[in-house]
């Protein structure tokens, strides 16, 4: 195991499986073990990892140097803070914290040991999103979807932090600016808090962001198109599908003015890229492109539409 970097899963549910399915495939690093509360799933993760279970991460982390973070929601804050704090590169899953002051004291651990902390915004990976911001100048308008199925294992976070978020982060990715002001609208369908949301950004610099997201639609429905002032460009994130719409000249005519560029994407798996590109900055020491930061000022725009939101109460009166 000399030059690999020994890393353990925290958590091993729905999506910490996949990260320790991943982990233990990468040539760049070893898995050293995983952890869950259920004896049995930690059994099972680790059979198929082939690597060893825990159901105290205590147990673990002295055999590692670095772990994924990937509990539920307000788990994340603790476990994260202990391993910083135990000199842990960590990689925690969205959204970074319950509060802004939590996510700014990880932060501040992180820079005082230098060690690498990175936020699970895996949309940032997804191949679609990473060639389209290459085509995206000067922005003015953007208008997100992101419909879904009520999954119960969320039943203790609402829409915005469960699933809004990506979107959040990617908006901010794409814009670079601050923002002026924002409205939000909501409501409760299924469970306590807020399961459909929509709201409006607008930024310093113009541009408008428009964003949906509901997890009471049967389907899963994931797009965004942004609008500037040579382009049209249309991204699809389920499929990643990417088509922009470019001018041929100044006046268009016909639809035959209008150029449709479709650019080849790698088939590759967002969650993939995403945990070689963690186990990267810890071998060369670089920041990573999703850090505690951008994890921060995600959950901060989050919280503020929360803090915001306009609640519709729903009835069968």
């Amino acid at each position: 195991m000399v030059n690999k970097t020994s890393v353990g899963v925290i958590g091993v549910g729905h999506l910490g499986q996949h990260h320790a399915r991943i982990l233990s495939e990468l040539g760049s690093c070893w898995l050293a073990g995983v952890v869950d509360h259920d004896p049995k799933r930690a059994a099972h993760i680790a059979k198929n990892c082939k690597t060893t279970a825990y159901t105290d991460y205590h147990e673990l982390l002295p055999q590692i140097k670095a772990a994924v973070v990937a509990v539920p929601t307000p788990l994340h804050y603790l476990i994260a803070k202990e391993c910083l704090q135990k000199g842990l590169h960590c990689l925690v899953e969205k959204p970074l914290c319950e509060t802004v002051e939590q996510a700014e004291e990880l932060i501040h651990i992180a820079q005082s040991q230098n060690l690498i902390l990175q936020v699970g915004h895996v949309e940032r990976f997804n191949p679609a999103v990473i060639a389209a911001h290459n085509y995206i100048k000067n922005a003015k308008f953007i208008e997100v979807n992101r419909l879904g199925p009520y999954d119960p294992r969320v039943s203790h976070i609402g829409v915005v932090l469960d699933i809004m978020i990506h979107d959040l982060d990617i908006v901010l990715y794409l814009v670079s600016s601050e923002i002026e002001s924002l409205e939000s609208f909501g409501a409760k369908v299924i469970s306590e808090h807020e399961d459909i949301v929509k709201c409006r950004l607008r930024f310093k610099n113009g541009c408008i962001a428009d964003l949906s997201a509901s997890r009471v639609s049967l389907e899963q429905y994931r797009k965004i198109r942004i609008f500037q002032p040579d382009a049209y460009i249309s991204l699809d994130y389920a499929r990643k599908d990417l088509k922009i719409f470019k001018k041929k000249k100044s006046k268009v005519e016909s639809f035959s003015d209008i150029q449709i560029i479709k650019p080849p994407l790698k088939n590759e798996e967002p969650l993939r890229l995403e945990l070689e590109h963690f186990i990267e900055c810890i071998h060369e020491g670089k920041a990573p492109q999703v850090s505690g930061e951008h994890g921060r000022d995600a959950l901060e725009l989050g919280l503020e539409i929360l803090n915001q939101l306009h609640i519709h109460e729903l009835s069968n009166a």
